[in-house]
């Protein structure tokens, strides 16, 4: 089968590699039908993930149907169409007993295994294992274009955004980043009625999307921001600041948006140190979040968009075929020359 494989920073190939089979007898093997790139596989090429070595398969993101399933799984069939998410849990350790399968203790420790600890989605095919506590059926009325970001964009903007923040009625939330994850953060405060969405973003067109997903401003990023925002908030600041992007300047920006007793949910993933104002912070009751989705998320959303209350497919500017992911992951990577949010990849 082809599949894109990692070979060190920088570099990556679409390669023939060995089949997909069932190893376990907890696994499934799924043909991947529909597919993605995230902002962490460029972090991964960047280097800043050493954990992903050399022959590893990247992306762990999908839409498939299953084609072969081991002896002890009964959840699901061959034919059926699945969603398989960014995390995979045992369902029995501690830390998915609690709730937070992002730490599975049984898949390593960590959750998030595909494209990482073992091969991952950008393939024809993948191993599945502990499919009948890691997989979603998907509904007939949910299209793969609008499933594939419930793999990983939306819960991770909803669970470590909003939940984590503590979105509440009435609030004010600032969003640095409008990129998916922003994006999807911003799409979701509804749910939990913020009365304000501030955007915050350096490109315009994504600017521009953030108001079509619910904000209800946009601001361009820039020395003024900060100073734009508190005008918005009679000087006080907001009482959520979602950082989505990963950068120590974005999150800076973040600190510097909260009002005393608010909170910064940083959904960004770091790949250098961040040096923050904490004697700053302190004194003003800030509370500060953050970490890897859990993707406990999924089935909530996953109605949510069967009944049209999330727009999901609204996620995908652009769609290749999977021979086509290196220029996939160009557009990708130069997201703001192309005015891509999302890339969608297809059999």
């Amino acid at each position: 089968m082809k599949a894109l494989v990692y070979h060190g920073p920088g570099r990556k190939s679409w390669e023939d590699v060995p089949d997909a089979t069932v190893r376990e007898p907890g696994d499934v093997v799924v043909r991947v039908d529909t597919t993605t790139i995230c902002g962490t596989d460029l972090h991964i090429l960047h280097g800043d993930v050493p954990a992903v070595t050399d022959g590893r398969v990247l992306g762990h993101e999908a839409v498939g149907t299953v084609t072969e399933t081991g002896s002890a799984v009964t959840g699901f069939r061959t034919g059926d169409r699945v969603l398989v998410p960014a995390i995979t849990r045992c369902g029995r350790c501690a830390y998915c007993r609690r709730g937070m399968p992002s730490h599975c203790q049984t898949v390593g420790g960590i959750g998030w295994i595909f494209g990482h600890l073992i091969d991952g989605t950008q393939a024809e095919y993948v191993r599945v294992p502990y499919a009948d506590s890691s997989l979603y059926a998907v509904p007939d009325e949910v299209s793969d274009e609008q499933a594939i970001f419930l793999a990983d964009s939306l819960p991770t903007g909803y669970e470590v955004g909003v939940l984590a923040g503590q979105v509440r009625p009435g609030d004010v939330v600032a969003v640095v980043g409008a990129g998916a994850v922003g994006l999807a953060a911003i799409l979701t405060t509804g749910l939990w009625g913020a009365s304000r969405v501030i955007a915050l973003d350096t490109n315009k067109f994504r600017l521009t999307k953030a108001l079509e997903f619910g904000a209800t401003d946009a601001v361009e990023a820039g020395p003024g921001a900060v100073d734009e925002v508190r005008a918005m908030t009679d000087g006080l600041g907001v009482d959520v600041a979602i950082e989505a992007v990963g950068f120590p300047e974005t999150l800076l920006t973040a600190a510097a948006l909260v009002r005393p007793g608010g909170a910064i949910a940083n959904i960004g993933v770091h790949g250098v140190p961040v040096e923050l104002p904490v004697q700053d912070l302190w004194i003003h009751n800030v509370r500060i979040t953050m970490g890897l989705v859990d993707t406990v998320s999924i089935p909530t959303l996953l109605k949510m968009v069967a009944s049209g209350r999330i727009p999901a497919e609204k996620m995908g500017t652009h769609t290749f075929g999977l021979g086509r992911i290196d220029e996939a992951y160009d557009v990708f990577a130069n997201a703001g020359a192309h005015e891509a949010l999302k890339v969608v990849l297809t059999r």
